[in-house]
């Protein structure tokens, strides 16, 4: 299901700029027709600030419709509108192309990223995931580091953006299971205990763009 007019748009900006890939604006869907979405200007939510945007910028947006369903799709500029204030209008997407997942229901993704980690007696090692979603990670570690089921760590993830951009994303987390994985590694299966929204939000980002990523091969 499409959204509806005066839908609040939530919006990553994946241009050159690699501040831009991180920081969320804000917007509203004023209008549909066949072919696109006329959206307000983005506002930056932490001052105010309207935001500019130049014709064929890529862009990440999300909203929630009824029930909790969060929704994301890629789309682009394709031009503006001269109204009381200037309108922007972008590629309405397929439905194929909208993502959809349950609010506090996240997908998961395989994805090969490099984490630090540190144990509660303050041994550290870096690793690898072997997938990564907004409510859990799972990682190699090697057998020596004696992980178990109930353990709490301190972790700091790294995530690549499509853009170029690069996040550093922190969090407690408590592994919920360990199991035999090959070559003497084991995968631990972790489930987030503390982690700030405004990171959780990182990590779905590029969920969704790893998604994508897979339909599109």
């Amino acid at each position: 299901m499409y959204p509806k007019v005066t839908e609040i748009f939530y919006i990553h900006i994946d241009s050159d700029d690699n501040k831009d890939g991180t920081v969320v604006y804000k917007s509203r869907l004023s209008d549909i027709d066949e072919e696109s979405f006329l959206i307000e200007m983005p506002m930056n939510e932490s001052n105010g600030k309207l935001k500019k945007l130049y014709f064929g910028d890529e862009l990440s947006v999300e909203y929630i419709t009824e029930g909790g369903i969060k929704n994301y799709f890629n789309t682009y500029v394709l031009g503006f509108k001269e109204d009381v204030i200037r309108m922007v209008r972008i590629h309405k997407p397929h439905l194929d192309d909208i993502s959809k997942i349950q609010r506090r229901t996240y997908f998961r993704v395989n994805a090969n990223l490099e984490i630090a980690i540190k144990k509660e007696n303050n041994m550290r090692f870096i690793t690898h995931t072997e997938d990564v979603s907004g409510g859990g990670i799972s990682f190699f570690s090697e057998a020596k580091y004696s992980l178990k089921e109930g353990d709490i760590l301190s972790c700091w993830l790294l995530i690549p953006y499509k853009n170029g951009s690069v996040e550093h994303v922190p969090f407690i987390a408590e592994i919920v299971r360990v199991k035999n994985g090959d070559q003497n590694r084991n995968i631990a299966m972790l489930k987030f205990t503390d982690i700030f929204h405004s990171e959780r939000q990182k990590l779905i980002r590029y969920c969704f763009e790893r998604q994508i990523e897979f339909r599109n091969r």
